[in-house]
């Protein structure tokens, strides 16, 4: 199943409300990658995503450029390539 197709059956099941944004982060070692933010109204509605689909959690007064809403996430750990969070899954195709 494809899967933004688990992510949306998985959030209608359970009645949560959620936005979709996009942030570039940026790690320490200048290595950047874009990531979609699902954004909730409040950490109860979250935390049953971030339990079921793995993520980590995303402040953007904290975590964008002095809280801009086009800033960039400045990473302060290490860069690790993620294929795989809970159920979800980079296609093979997008593995180069």
């Amino acid at each position: 199943m494809h899967n933004l197709t688990l992510i949306m059956e998985f959030c209608e099941t359970r009645g949560l409300n959620h936005l979709t944004r996009h942030v570039t982060a940026v790690w320490p070692n200048g290595k950047q990658e874009h990531y979609r933010l699902h954004c909730f109204a409040d950490l109860a509605s979250a935390e049953p995503f971030r339990d079921h689909f793995g993520g980590v959690m995303f402040d953007p007064k904290r975590d964008r450029e002095n809280g801009r809403a086009r800033g960039a996430w400045h990473r302060k750990d290490e860069y690790k390539r993620i294929l795989e969070s809970g159920p979800l899954r980079v296609p093979e195709i997008l593995r180069v």
